[in-house]
């Protein structure tokens, strides 16, 4: 959940966004935050907000509005408002990044829009460019269609193509062994200790049961630190694979790469969402590369999902107590 000053980095397209007041501090009823530098691409195509007021003005630079078939550049102090259901699009405008307030009302799930851009563009699927790769972009319509959709086509035209585009992947998806999992959660227990379990793999044994029979570390986690995992479905195999971290951002953030009976790559990101309370997302993208499993893998993929569904379980299931359970105690009787 996003909180005033919250800064999301986009670099593929091209902008930062820095948020001034949330949809959860206005009770919904705006969102605003500020956009810095030349956004390309994806953001500036023609858009509509099917639902939402959309203001803009210029804090420093240019910025650039085509609407009712004119185009006009508005400078320093300038502010300008589209009404809900309004084709236009924006454009950088002048010869440096531009700095410009952007005020939404009704709030409605546009953080969360930024946000997934956000991820997309630190997963490599958005190009250099700006533009969304295939399957991103058809998640993108389906899901935030009431923040913002394309211009044109048609909005039926859009969902179905988006369903296509999504059907054409899972289909290579299903050709090619690949596995890609989204599991969220809210855990009772503060952002520390929930991130501390998650990032040392040594604690999963203590806590992850039965999925974590053993897990071998040559230190505390960190950039480049390297574990070795043991550890088993529902379903009658075992597994070992090897991991190392390759981004680790504490409390909030830890990837690692996987090598092995599995290969792919595994990313925690944890939010605190207050009152002790901290919001878990596990993306979980693998290959199998067992030859047994590879080769039934478009036969047993109900069956691997099922499997990986119930490990997920058990991790919901032990993730919280012990988080609560290794929680430092606090002492509020001293000094007096």
């Amino acid at each position: 959940m996003a909180q005033s000053g919250d800064v999301l980095e986009m670099p593929n397209l091209g902008m930062r966004i820095v948020f001034r007041r949330t949809a959860a501090e206005t009770n919904g009823e705006l969102l605003e935050y500020d956009v810095v530098g030349r956004p390309r691409g994806f953001v500036v195509q023609g858009h509509v907000h099917p639902g939402q007021e959309e203001r803009q003005e210029v804090i420093a630079g240019a910025n650039g509005l085509a609407i009712d078939g004119s185009n006009r550049v508005y400078g320093l102090g300038e502010s300008f408002v589209v009404r809900p259901g309004t084709p236009h699009r924006h454009f950088p405008a002048g010869s440096h990044a531009g700095h410009v307030r952007v005020e939404l009302r009704p709030a409605l799930h546009t953080e969360e829009f930024l946000e997934r851009l956000a991820e997309l563009d630190r997963d490599g699927q958005i190009t250099s460019r700006g533009r969304l790769r295939p399957a991103a972009a058809a998640r993108m319509v389906l899901d935030f269609e009431q923040e913002g959709r394309a211009s044109r086509p048609p909005v039926a035209v859009q969902r179905a193509l988006a369903d296509a585009v999504l059907w054409l992947s899972s289909v290579g998806d299903r050709a090619s062994g690949e596995y890609a999992f989204v599991d969220e959660w809210d855990v009772r227990a503060p952002l520390q200790p929930v991130f501390d379990a998650l990032a040392d793999g040594r604690t999963y044994p203590e806590w992850w049961k039965p999925v974590y029979l053993a897990v071998e570390a040559d230190g505390p986690p960190q950039v480049g630190a390297v574990s070795r995992q043991h550890f088993k479905g529902k379903l009658p195999y075992h597994l070992h694979t090897t991991s190392e971290i390759t981004e680790f951002e504490p409390p909030t953030r830890v990837v690692a790469e996987v090598e092995g009976d599995l290969r792919g790559r595994g990313i925690w990101t944890l939010t605190d969402k207050g009152d002790g309370v901290t919001h878990v997302r596990f993306d979980w993208t693998v290959f199998a590369d067992r030859k047994l499993l590879r080769t039934l893998t478009p036969v047993l993929r109900p069956l691997f999902r099922a499997n990986h569904d119930w490990a997920i379980a058990r991790a919901m299931a032990g993730l919280e107590p012990y988080a609560r359970r290794t929680t430092p105690v606090r002492d509020d009787t001293w000094p007096r």
